[in-house]
């Protein structure tokens, strides 16, 4: 059958590439995995402002590329990602450096050095729009050789981006402020201490502009009060998975200093979830990827799934490395861990005291609520031994703590349980309930009806509607439950 060979155009092709996804955040991480995948262990990042005509230079001391090698990691999509990578390998699609490079500048520029022998390559945007052809420079312009620099050493990568229209306005009639530039590079900076954390961690050397990086542990490794769980190893598509939950202690036991660095760039609540890594380096974190909801009492739980880089597909690993997608096969266990572990985390954020390692119920007398689980639900009950309430009870007269009591009982089933567990008493289509929702409806009008209160059922049917948990729930509704259930057994 005949065929005819059909080459893309340059120009449309080349703008779409540069519109692939990338915040500048992820575009510098995904460079520096080249870096990583060339052994480095030292990577020196430069950002230069000069109004906005600056540039960003990534220079490492890996083991450098060879011209040919060269002319293949600067070719659009130069790698098979069906083929089997080495061990620990972070690239996958050959396209993360022109792609990552061209959504920050327009001109990529590439000098490399192995075994003393050097070479280059450099894309010019702007001549390969106006050629509207695959043209590529063999070697880095005269004008800015000096910038860019050499390689000290006989082995090394020199990766220089300028033209940095869509980094700093380069071009444009809105050129990054200063302030704004340098705050653009701190939000780099956190991000890249907590996506390659744990390489840095075992010895992995990054600095910006001189300033060496420490790494950010999501998982406060050292702190004494956290509680880690034990670590799972499930296996998906022949490929292993491993889960290490950790439940971090109250937030009380920091001072201001440690709290606002443990909270991580996102803040406490939005850091919650799954962090998930990819051979050592984290590619998604802080999402419950549907199965759960962001609220304070799971703030504390951060649970930690790792895979290699041969699950790639299980994963459906994108171009960047920041996007995935959790494997049906693993979501039941995923659910099984999050749901245990945020039940922890709720016990200490009522408590503040530490849970034990299993979750078990937390006991003392001076708790102000009690955890009453069993095989469904988990309830909270007021501890009505504490020994304020004991000493209050004890110094007024019947009338009295009886009244107290039915307003207690009006707190203990308004909060926390409806704070905590919205989801199981909001309306269900056609107004059917679920019998957890009625029961609570008739607690609430019972109490109500035994305060003595001269109250009608419209009345109590509106006051309950009115409670946290029941907004979806219509007055009629409420009504004809109080009508059939209530006051029919009266």
């Amino acid at each position: 059958m005949e065929t005819i060979n059909t080459q893309p155009s340059a120009t449309p092709v080349i703008q779409a590439l540069r519109s692939i996804g990338y915040n500048s955040q992820t575009a510098v991480a995904d460079i520096i995995d080249n870096s990583v995948d060339a052994h480095a262990d030292h990577v020196r990042i430069n950002f230069v402002y000069d109004m906005g005509d600056g540039f960003i230079r990534i220079e490492d001391n890996g083991i450098g590329m060879s011209d040919i090698t060269l002319q293949q990691a600067m070719t659009i999509g130069s790698k098979d990602p069906r083929n089997k990578r080495a061990k620990d390998e972070l690239g996958r699609f050959g396209m993360g450096l022109k792609t990552a490079s061209f959504s920050l500048g327009k001109r990529l520029c590439v000098i490399s050095k192995s075994n003393g022998i050097v070479s280059e390559r450099c894309w010019d945007l702007d001549y390969v729009s106006e050629k509207n052809q695959w043209l590529m420079f063999k070697t880095v312009p005269y004008e800015i050789k000096s910038k860019v620099g050499q390689i000290n050493g006989d082995n090394g990568t020199i990766v220089f981006i300028d033209r940095l229209d869509r980094f700093s306005g380069f071009g444009t009639n809105k050129i990054l402020k200063h302030d704004s530039y340098n705050s653009k590079v701190k939000r780099i900076q956190k991000y890249l201490e907590m996506v390659f954390h744990v390489m840095i961690e075992s010895g992995l050397t990054i600095t910006i502009n001189d300033n060496k990086l420490d790494p950010w542990n999501p998982f406060l490794e050292g702190n004494p009060r956290r509680i880690e769980g034990e670590e799972q190893l499930i296996r998906v598509n022949k490929n292993i998975m491993k889960i290490t939950p950790y439940v971090l202690p109250h937030p009380s036991t920091f001072n201001m200093l440690d709290y606002k660095n443990a909270g991580g760039i996102k803040g406490w609540r939005d850091q919650q979830g799954f962090y998930i890594y990819r051979e050592n380096r984290m590619v998604s974190y802080g999402d419950w990827f549907g199965m759960f909801s962001k609220d304070i009492p799971s703030e504390l739980v951060r649970i930690k799934v790792e895979f290699t880089n041969a699950a790639d597909d299980d994963w459906k690993i994108d171009v960047k490395k920041s996007s995935i997608s959790v494997p049906d096969e693993a979501k039941e266990d995923l659910y099984a861990i999050g749901k245990h572990n945020r039940h922890i985390s709720k016990e200490i954020m009522l408590y503040r005291t530490k849970a034990g390692r299993s979750g078990e119920k937390i006991k003392g007398s001076l708790n102000t609520w009690e955890l009453a689980t069993d095989d469904i639900n988990s309830s909270y009950t007021l501890n009505r031994n504490h020994p304020i309430l004991t000493e209050i009870l004890k110094n007024v007269d019947n009338n009295i703590g009886k009244t107290i009591n039915v307003y207690l009982k009006l707190v203990e089933l308004g909060s926390p349980n409806n704070l905590l567990q919205p989801v199981s008493m909001v309306k269900k289509a056609e107004q059917e309930l679920e019998e957890k929702t009625k029961k609570l409806i008739l607690d609430y009008a019972e109490i109500l009806f035994s305060t003595g209160i001269d109250l009608d059922i419209e009345k109590v049917a509106e006051t309950i509607s009115m409670m946290s948990g029941f907004e979806g729930v219509e007055i009629f509704t409420i009504k004809k439950i109080i009508e059939r259930d209530v006051l029919t057994n009266e």
